[in-house]
C-alpha cells in the first residue's frame, strides 16, 4: 500500500485528533497505515500515533480497519497452489518470560498432519521473541523470501520465520517502534499487529496463548481477557476462525529464560530429556486447541492423544530437525544442541539470602535481568547476546536454600553483569516458610461461542 490513491490527510491533525479521544474514519486509518508502510510519516509521528492510541483506545471498527490495513500493506500467503494435503494452522503468543512454546509447538502440529507457517517477532520489552531465539541456531536463516519460506512449509510441515518485506511491511515497522516508546501494552494495537502478520499468512487456524501476571505485557487478568477477546473478534470477523486460551505468567514458564538456554530447553523437551511440567500443559493445551479448530481430530481426548504420540514416536523432532536443515541450520540438531548452542562461560548460581519456600516472583524483573546480561534490547537497532541468560530457574512453592538449591544459575560473560543479574534475581524472588499458592497455568479458554 501507498499514499498514491488514498485519501489525503495531515498526519499531525490525525494524531491530534486521537490524542483527543474521537474515532478515527476508516480513510484516516488507510492514510496512516500507508505512511507507515512507504515512509512518508516521520518515526516521531509514528510513535505520537501509538501514544494516542494507547492512552484513548480504538473502537472495535477501528481495530479491523487497522487490522485489515496493516494485513493488505503487503503480499498476503495463498497456499492453494501447493495442495497441500492437510490444514494451516498456527498459534501465536503475547509473550513471557521463558516462553518458547512456539519451538515446540510447530514441529509437533507438523507430526499431527498440520502444516504451521509461523511468522514470529522479536524480543519486545522485558521478553524474548521466538527469532532471537532461533538466531542462536548457526546458520539459520529467519528471514527467507516467501517463495523459499512456503517451500519449506510444504517439504517439512513447518517454517518459524520473521517479517519479510513482503509482508505486513507496516506492522514490521509499528512494531519496532512500539518497543522503544513504552506503547507496547496497548490493546488494539497488538490485536493488529498479531493478526495482521496472521492474516496475512493464509491461515485456516489460529490458537491465540495470551499470558497474564506479572510477566506478562497484560498483567492484569481483566486486562488479558479484554485482549483475548479483541483478538477472537476481530480475527474470526475478519474470516479466520482464532480461540485463545489464558496463560499464567505470574512465573517464568519452564527452567530456562534467555535465547541459546531456552533452545537448549527447547530441545530437550522435544527429545523427552526433560520436560517441565507447566511447559508441557501449555504445549499440549494449544497444540490440542489447534488441532481441533483445524478439523484434524473431533475431541480434546483425541487432539492430546495424537500429540503426545508425535512427542514419543520421536517425529516431532524428525520435524524439528527437517525445519533447521531446510532454513540452513545443521542438520541432526536436537541430538546435537548441547554442542551447537554457545553458552556465555561465567556461570553463577544465584542463592536466596535465607532458606525457605518461593512465595511470589516477580517475572518482568527475572526478564529485565536478561536484558541488563545483554540478551535483550532497548533499542529498536540493538544487537544482543544470545548466549547469556538463566537457567535451572525456581518456581513459586519450591523450596530453596542457602547452599543448596538455587533460584537460577546467571550465565554471562562477565562477573561484574553476573552479580548485577543476580542482584536483580534476588529482589524479583519473595521466600517464605510456607509454600506459595500456585493457581492454574492455563486459566480459561475464549472463543467466538463465548459471545
Amino acid at each position: 500500500m501507498a499514499n498514491e490513491g488514498v485519501a489525503k490527510f495531515l498526519p499531525q491533525e490525525l494524531i491530534r485528533k486521537k490524542r483527543d479521544g474521537h474515532a478515527l474514519a476508516p480513510a484516516e486509518i488507510e492514510f496512516f497505515v500507508a505512511g507507515l508502510t512507504d515512509g512518508s510519516i516521520s518515526e516521531g509521528q509514528v510513535a505520537a500515533f501509538a501514544m494516542a492510541v494507547y492512552f484513548n483506545g480504538m473502537t472495535m471498527d477501528e481495530r479491523v480497519t487497522l487490522t485489515r490495513g496493516m494485513t493488505g500493506s503487503g503480499d498476503t500467503i495463498n497456499w492453494a497452489p501447493l495442495n497441500l494435503p492437510g490444514p494451516i494452522a498456527d498459534k501465536h503468543s503475547t509473550g513471557g518470560v521463558g516462553d518458547k512454546v512456539s519451538l515446540m509447538l510447530a514441529p509437533i502440529l507438523a507430526a499431527c498432519g498440520a502444516f504451521c507457517p509461523m511468522i514470529s517477532g522479536r524480543g519486545l520489552g522485558h521478553t524474548g521473541g521466538t527469532l532471537d531465539k532461533l538466531d542462536s541456531i548457526p546458520g539459520y536463516n529467519t528471514g527467507p523470501d516467501l517463495e523459499s519460506f512456503q517451500q519449506v512449509v510444504r517439504e517439512t510441515g513447518c517454517a518459524i520465520i520473521g517479517q519479510t518485506a513482503e509482508l505486513a511491511p507496516a506492522d514490521g515497522r509499528l512494531y519496532a517502534i512500539r518497543d522503544v516508546t513504552a506503547t507496547v501494552e496497548s490493546i488494539p494495537l497488538i490485536t493488529a499487529s498479531i493478526l495482521s502478520k496472521k492474516l496475512a499468512a493464509g491461515l485456516d487456524a489460529l490458537i491465540m496463548d495470551v499470558k497474564f501476571g506479572s510477566g506478562a505485557f497484560m498483567q492484569a487478568r481483566e486486562d488479558a481477557l479484554e485482549l483475548a477477546q479483541s483478538i477472537v473478534d476481530v480475527g474470526n470477523g475478519a474470516g479466520t476462525p482464532i480461540r485463545a486460551l489464558m496463560t499464567d505468567m505470574n512465573q517464568v514458564l519452564g527452567r530456562a529464560a534467555g535465547n541459546g538456554v531456552e533452545v537448549l530447553e527447547a530441545a530437550d523437551y522435544l527429545a523427552g530429556r526433560g520436560r517441565d511440567s507447566r511447559v508441557h500443559e501449555v504445549t499440549v493445551g494449544l497444540c490440542a486447541e489447534a488441532l481441533i479448530l483445524s478439523g484434524l481430530v473431533p475431541c480434546a481426548e483425541d487432539a492430546r492423544s495424537k500429540v503426545e504420540q508425535a512427542l514419543d514416536s520421536g517425529e516431532a523432532v524428525v520435524r524439528f530437525d527437517a525445519m533447521v536443515s531446510a532454513l540452513g541450520g545443521p542438520a541432526d540438531f536436537v541430538a546435537n544442541a548441547a554442542r551447537l548452542i554457545e553458552i556465555a562461560p561465567v556461570s553463577v548460581p544465584v542463592y536466596a539470602t535465607h532458606a525457605g519456600h518461593v512465595g511470589t516472583i516477580d517475572t518482568r524483573g527475572v526478564g529485565l535481568s536478561i536484558i541488563a546480561l545483554g540478551g535483550g534490547r532497548t533499542r529498536a537497532d540493538q544487537s544482543i547476546d544470545y548466549g547469556v541468560g538463566l537457567t535451572e530457574i525456581a518456581g513459586i512453592g519450591e523450596e530453596v536454600g542457602l547452599e543448596a538449591m538455587p533460584l537460577a544459575v546467571v550465565h554471562a560473560r562477565n562477573e561484574d553483569t553476573a552479580e548485577m543479574a543476580a542482584a536483580q534475581i534476588r529482589a524479583a524472588f519473595t521466600i517464605e516458610d510456607a509454600p506459595g499458592k500456585v493457581g492454574p497455568t492455563i486459566w480459561r479458554k475464549v472463543s467466538k461461542e463465548d459471545k
